[in-house]
């Protein structure tokens, strides 16, 4: 194992605080571009992210994986998959901001990891450890007890948690760095989405060109706001630990929850305080656990560097199957609301 030298170790931890921290303040931005709906930003999204990435890649003449991309067939179904799942999180996050439901939504945020963990368990048979199992019933137990406060079942938290962790589990199978996931992915929603944005013109419903150029130039800016995050995402992934981006990963939810509550003066009753209570409590159980199993993984491959030649092989392969271990629990994702 290599470390990285202290300077570069400083630049991925500011890229990683602008990611996440950008990515936690867009909810500042999307109330902006009213009056144009939830459907028609998320057209615009698409659109404006493709020409943005695309512009990118060309500059960076990043353009190999594509043809190798069109020759795998189940591969590109994995991405039309991606594209379609993060649609839907994309376009019911716009909404859930711009119709007074921050909170809400970054709850989706916070169950999360807890739901990937489960997924894993579901579709992957993958076996928790016991703080794994006490933290996702802790999290159903927060559900329960925010429906009850609520009055009904959270369903933008679970859509958004569940829609993201199918995402991520997708991502996963198809290993695409993230500009080119994301180039490829809205490529996809490309053609859908100029189309709808054209047959809303013609209605005479569109916002684009009837709100003058500020707004038109807000609408295009959702390019910038989709793709910048996910190029500090990336100059962070390669410079810092594993562990480390996923601590930094919780700065999101938080600052979408503190804009909710003091920004957007959204309502939480105690019956919400005491669910973000067990989601957090959940959280903390799940980070002491993946910190523990890092450490001890840490331990047994600088043991077995230090071995002997003869079981040097097998026990740092043991071991890194050990770091492998954990960070297939709650990671880092490569885009975000």
């Amino acid at each position: 194992m290599t470390r990285k030298p202290r300077g570069e170790r400083h630049i991925g931890l500011l890229n990683g605080f602008a990611a996440y921290g950008m990515w936690g303040l867009v909810p500042l931005y999307w109330p902006l571009l009213k009056p144009a709906g939830a459907t028609e930003i998320l057209a615009h999204r698409m659109v404006w992210s493709l020409v943005f990435v695309g512009a990118a890649l060309l500059v960076l003449r990043r353009w190999a994986w594509a043809g190798e991309l069109l020759r795998q067939p189940r591969k590109l179904g994995l991405i039309t998959v991606a594209a379609t799942v993060i649609t839907v999180n994309w376009g019911l996050y716009i909404w859930a901001v711009n119709s007074g439901h921050v909170v809400e939504a970054s709850l989706g945020y916070f169950i999360n990891p807890l739901v990937t963990i489960a997924m894993g368990v579901l579709l992957l048979k993958e076996r928790l450890r016991p703080a794994q199992w006490a933290a996702v019933g802790t999290g159903c137990a927060a559900v329960v007890v925010l429906t009850i406060g609520y009055g009904r079942l959270p369903w933008i938290s679970l859509c958004l948690a569940f829609s993201f962790a199918t995402y991520g589990l997708v991502k996963k199978k198809v290993n695409l760095g993230g500009v080119e996931s994301l180039a490829a992915e809205t490529a996809i929603q490309f053609l859908p989405a100029l189309g709808f944005l054209v047959w809303l013109g013609t209605r005479g419903e569109a916002t684009f060109a009837a709100e003058g150029a500020g707004h038109a130039l807000l609408l295009a800016s959702a390019g910038i706001v989709t793709a910048l995050p996910l190029v500090c995402f990336g100059a962070a992934a390669i410079r810092v630990p594993l562990s480390t981006i996923g601590l930094l990963q919780y700065l999101t939810p938080v600052f979408q929850f503190l804009l909710g509550v003091f920004y957007f003066h959204e309502e939480m009753p105690p019956e919400r305080w005491a669910g973000f209570a067990l989601v957090w409590l959940a959280l903390a159980l799940l980070t002491g656990d993946a910190l523990r199993t890092a450490r001890r993984a840490s331990r047994a491959l600088t043991t077995e560097i230090s071995a002997p030649s003869t079981t040097r092989t097998t026990g740092t392969t043991s071991a890194a199957r050990n770091a492998d271990s954990v960070a297939s629990g709650p990671g880092p994702v490569d885009a975000r609301p």
